[in-house]
């Protein structure tokens, strides 16, 4: 199988040093969105950040996919100085499908208003 070559230099990464940022993962449940805020909770406080979280999951035992009764999420805000709450305003949103991503969510709904990601995967060979 022939891989994908993109030609020419990649593009420069413009690196901004913030003193806070808040982080909202989203997804159906079962997707692994407590794992994965718990697991970027813990990289983060080993770098010595100050970390506050706000776990939320549906209230049903495993709710269907693709459903907005499904939906998880886990916010998470970190600071280089001291925090006190999970944050007011997303300034990172990673939405794992489209359910989560829909106005209409209300796990990820003022934070798809707030901001939003888009992310594209390619698979090299």
């Amino acid at each position: 199988m022939a891989a994908n070559v993109v030609d020419g230099p990649a593009p420069q990464k413009v690196r901004e040093d913030l003193e806070s940022a808040v982080i909202r993962f989203c997804g159906d449940s079962g997707d692994g969105m407590q794992l994965v805020g718990t697991q970027f909770t813990n990289v983060s406080a080993v770098f010595g950040n100050d970390v506050s979280t706000l776990p939320d999951f549906p209230a049903e035992i495993r709710a269907p996919a693709g459903t907005l009764a499904g939906v998880s999420g886990y916010q998470l805000h970190f600071s280089s100085t001291d925090i006190f709450t999970p944050g007011d305003e997303v300034d990172t949103l990673v939405v794992m499908n489209p359910p989560p991503s829909r106005p209409t969510s209300p796990t990820c709904a003022a934070a798809a208003r707030s901001s939003s990601i888009s992310m594209s995967l390619t698979h090299r060979i």
